[in-house]
């Protein structure tokens, strides 16, 4: 399944990525935001599973703001699995 969601607090305007039936997450990418690092982020992320990435990315911030970029990834990732269940 592919997922879109828009982010909220962040520069980067949606994360979109594909999720499968056993929530093994592929192909994350993201609008916006800083190039170089969303891509490490993808990487790092590809052929991990949802639940893995979700523990590990959630509530990190970005300075002064209470969300950051992992952190929209990994409410996505939720709300992506939240939908296949």
């Amino acid at each position: 399944m592919n997922y879109q969601r828009r982010n909220q607090g962040t520069c980067s305007r949606t994360v979109s990525f594909d999720i499968s039936e056993d929530y093994t997450v592929s192909n994350v990418k993201f609008e916006g935001g800083c190039h170089g690092n969303l891509q490490g982020i993808a990487a790092l992320c590809e052929g991990k599973k949802a639940d893995e990435i979700i523990t590990s990315l959630s509530g990190i911030k970005c300075g002064f703001k209470q969300t950051s970029c992992p952190d929209q990834l990994a409410k996505a990732l939720l709300d992506a699995k939240n939908n296949l269940e």
